[in-house]
């Protein structure tokens, strides 16, 4: 049995290091507080007994677990990524535990008013009497993706204290900066030998996901003219009012919050400036190759138009693609999604087969040469005050982990044929 005290205890000293991620900055990791978990997390995979842990000049680590087996199997990763999210603070994180969740509302914090209400967050319902760690309203949480960590670790613990369980060889691999999109960067995929991998940075149980969006970052920079208000006809020129005119010309419901399933967006997360200059931070997503170009296209054409309007260059943009959709090189090798998808059936996990709204280390990693689908890490509501995750779906991951380890070494006679 996994030892669910061991979980919350594990998991509890990882989240309440500050590791939060910086996409201003230039360096890997983006922020030196990483490092923090990131030694820490090496002497733990030292601890437990894991081989070959190291950790290189940018915080990526790796380690194996050697196989226990006298044949040849496929080589398998799993990995998780340390930072946390910078659209909400992780510094000071005060978890909470809800013991036998009475799936009624939960007070985060009384002073600020702030509630977990199923009402409106109504996957809380499927949880009632389990155990659930929360924030304390003003913080994240870090489940994102301090869970997945936690249920690597602690997979790997608990296949090295029961030698029974036969397994080929594990890699792991724990990543800095995901979470501005660089988490696969620097990534070495030929010093990690796996044959393929699993990022355990899904939300809820039952998660197994191997597509993802197309995506892209866009920044349109808006120039004006300041001159004294007093004696401004005719010569200023308002930049934030033509950032206006931009934002209201793109389609109103093809956002985040009007959109769902396969369905693309423009999202408008950061925006700042004044009279003189204002800058439009969006990204851009679509799961359809063509529908994505198209979109880009779109952003395009506005500041053209924008700009004819004024007879001037008043919206200049720039626009970098982040990574893409993964399922074009997962589909050629889909028997490493059957694994996982054998391995939670045979431990009574209702499937949740659907594309990621989001991407993940897999999906760049995928395209550098290493399959990786995502599989469920149990937190939910990331990125914001109202994150928590349930302790018995992190039980459950922990248990996936270990039945695919034990699935591959089984099959790999028949993987063999299929590599």
């Amino acid at each position: 049995m996994i030892s669910k005290k061991n979980i919350i205890k594990r998991f509890l000293s990882y989240v309440v290091i500050d590791t939060e991620s910086d996409p201003t900055s230039t360096t890997t990791p983006s922020t030196a507080k990483q490092w923090d978990l990131a030694n820490l997390l090496v002497q733990e995979l030292k601890n437990i007994g894991l081989h070959d842990v190291t950790i290189d000049k940018n915080a990526y680590i790796m380690a194996t677990l050697p196989s226990n087996i006298n044949k040849e199997t496929p080589t398998i990763g799993f990995i998780s990524h340390f930072d946390t999210s910078p659209d909400f603070t992780g510094k000071g994180i005060q978890p909470q535990i809800i013991d036998t969740y009475d799936g009624k509302d939960i007070i985060l914090n009384k002073e600020e008013n702030i509630v977990l209400s199923p009402d409106y967050f109504n996957d809380l319902k499927q949880y009632v009497g389990q155990t659930l760690i929360t924030t304390d309203g003003t913080t994240l949480l870090g489940a994102d993706d301090k869970a997945g960590i936690t249920e690597i670790i602690t997979a790997m613990e608990y296949l090295i204290q029961h030698p029974e369980i036969k397994h080929g060889k594990i890699r792991i691999g724990f990543t800095p900066d995901e979470e501005i999109g660089r988490g696969a960067h620097k990534f070495d995929v030929e010093k990690f030998g796996a044959d393929w991998a699993y990022t355990m940075d899904g939300s809820e149980i039952g998660e197994l996901e191997y597509e993802n969006f197309n995506a892209a970052e866009a920044i349109v920079t808006v120039k004006g003219k300041i001159v004294h208000p007093g004696y401004a006809k005719g010569k200023m020129i308002n930049s934030i009012y033509i950032a206006q005119d931009f934002i209201n010309s793109l389609p109103k419901t093809e956002t985040p919050e009007h959109t769902s399933g396969r369905e693309g967006f423009f999202h408008l997360h950061t925006m700042h400036g004044g009279v003189e200059k204002t800058e439009l931070h969006y990204i851009i997503r679509d799961h359809d190759k063509e529908q994505f170009e198209a979109r880009k296209e779109v952003i395009k054409k506005v500041s053209t138009t924008i700009n004819k309007k004024h007879k001037n260059e008043v919206t200049t943009i720039k626009i970098h693609d982040q990574y893409y959709n993964m399922q074009e090189k997962i589909e050629p090798v889909m028997h490493i999604v059957d694994i996982a998808e054998e391995a939670m059936k045979s431990l009574g996990i209702t499937l949740k087969i659907k594309p990621i709204r989001g991407g993940t280390d897999g999906s760049q990693l995928s395209y550098m040469g290493l399959p990786c689908p995502n599989i469920f890490a149990g937190g939910h509501n990331f990125h914001g005050r109202y994150e928590y995750v349930p302790v018995e779906s992190m039980i459950k991951a922990v248990e996936v982990i270990v039945k695919i380890a034990e699935l591959t070494a089984e099959r790999s006679d028949d993987l063999s044929t299929l590599s």
